[in-house]
């Protein structure tokens, strides 16, 4: 009897360390791009120099709506403040899950989504069925340097959402106060800034810091199981309270797997972060040595 439960014991632990298959990988002039597959669940990867391994995007193959990552869930709680913007700005696209959801709940809104890397966006359309369309575009550039040509042709979106990462973290010119002022010049009245992050970051207490100099009023949701965390900004003179999801954005995100009553409760403004930290700034941005 020991025996069998002992070989039972030891599959059981063999299975959980089944390794991912890898079924692409592509050198870009970033990074190597990897597409991989672990129990039905397809999953971009971004190759560096850290031994740690982090998903870029994911999708479940047996069901496509599902939306993998719980930082995404965060974000869609925008739409308790913005049911229906006209423009979305999306910077860093990974797989282009949340864009494509994005597009399926505002069928008229236009999304245009920033990225620095063309092998991304080819494999993003090749293995995520990240789809372009008259109202869904892609543009491929430096987020930074997109945002200030957009400042300088006088664009406006209402909703923009920070979610590029070149596999060790948030690149350091994206984290600065002007980065986030030139952001702010961007919304429209009123607008939203969603920006995914981490919370188990040295960078927190300056991130928190940098994002609360610029936006002054910050609504953070902190992902249930990950180190996600997703602030929310507004440009506008209050936003001391989230709005409640209303019955309609609730039935809507049920579609994705997404379980709203939990995600609301899960949206604070308390200020956890030491607000004596030095802000992040283009002359100050150590984020080399912080970002653990």
């Amino acid at each position: 009897m020991y025996l069998f439960w002992l070989i039972g014991c030891l599959l059981a632990l063999t299975s959980n360390f089944v390794e991912a298959r890898q079924i692409h990988k592509e050198r870009s002039i970033y990074r190597n791009v990897v597409i991989i597959e672990k129990d039905d669940v397809r999953c971009m990867r971004f190759e560096t120099r850290r031994k740690k391994i982090a998903n870029q995007a994911c999708i479940d193959l047996k069901q496509p709506d599902r939306l993998v990552f719980e930082y995404a869930h965060g974000v869609l709680a925008g739409y308790a403040i913005k049911p229906k913007p006209e423009r979305i700005l999306i910077i860093g696209l990974g797989g282009g899950v949340l864009s494509n959801v994005m597009h399926q709940i505002s069928p008229n809104a236009e999304i245009v989504s920033v990225e620095i890397d063309p092998v991304v966006v080819k494999l993003a359309k090749q293995y995520f069925n990240y789809q372009e369309n008259d109202q869904v575009k892609t543009v491929i550039k430096d987020g930074r340097v997109y945002v200030k040509r957009a400042l300088l042709n006088k664009e406006k979106f209402d909703w923009i959402i920070l979610d590029a990462f070149n596999g060790d973290y948030i690149p350091e010119h994206l984290m600065t106060q002007e980065f986030l002022t030139e952001v702010k010049g961007l919304l429209t009245e009123n607008g939203i800034l969603s920006a995914n992050t981490f919370s188990n970051s040295l960078l927190y207490d300056y991130e928190s810091v940098t994002y609360q100099s610029v936006y002054a009023q910050l609504q953070i949701f902190q992902s249930p199981t990950k180190g996600n965390r997703v602030i929310f900004a507004c440009n506008c003179n209050d936003f001391t309270q989230f709005p409640k999801a209303s019955e309609e954005l609730m039935q809507r995100l049920k579609k994705y797997q997404v379980d709203s009553a939990q995600v609301f409760s899960r949206i604070s403004n308390k200020v956890n972060w030491n607000t004596e930290s030095q802000v992040l700034t283009d002359q100050y941005s150590p984020a080399n040595l912080l970002k653990q």
